[in-house]
């Protein structure tokens, strides 16, 4: 086992006995623009995602369905208001831990700290990965990225959704899918 599967396993069996559990109903906010985020999330069951609301549109970022660790980045590390809302797209429940139980488990030992480390050079490649699928000119090509990563997603998220995440219409979205 990695390093980073090492510390991914001990964080998520501390949020099982540290963390608590929340449960949100389809629509819930889990955060809220300009709201700090001061928490890890994992996903239990159900899905959330990510979004940005700018004056024309929404447009998700990022989604998180069973298994998955998430929350808005940006502001979890700078301690800044939050540009994100994380929202619940069917019902949902997560484990929640607090930035400071995290880095106290990361800082336990140094074995720990290099899976702390590691995680968050999985994070940053996926964002990586997120901004290549972005300057993807062809939709058909960002769909099939977002595939190898995801095969699932379709049955996670709603169309809206991943049409959404992938800068495309709804219709665009179901017409590839289609062909």
């Amino acid at each position: 086992m990695t390093s980073e599967q090492t510390f991914t396993l001990n964080l998520i069996n501390s949020l099982k006995t540290v963390g608590s559990k929340r449960t949100y109903s389809r629509g819930d906010f889990i955060l809220k623009e300009g709201e700090v985020e001061k928490n890890l999330y994992y996903v239990e069951s159900g899905a959330v995602r990510v979004f940005l609301l700018s004056e024309y549109e929404e447009q998700s970022i990022r989604f998180g369905f069973e298994g998955s660790i998430i929350n808005s980045l940006s502001s979890y590390f700078k301690g800044s208001p939050s540009e994100f809302y994380v929202e619940a797209i069917r019902k949902t429940t997560l484990l929640v831990i607090s930035k400071e139980k995290v880095q106290g488990i990361a800082n336990q030992d140094t074995e720990s700290l290099i899976g702390y480390s590691h995680l968050l050079e999985t994070v940053i490649s996926q964002q990586m990965e997120r901004e290549v699928d972005l300057l993807t000119v062809s939709p058909t090509e960002r769909l099939k990225r977002v595939l190898e990563r995801s095969p699932d997603l379709f049955q996670h998220v709603p169309l809206k959704y991943i049409a959404s995440y992938l800068r495309m219409t709804p219709e665009t979205l179901s017409r590839i899918r289609n062909s």
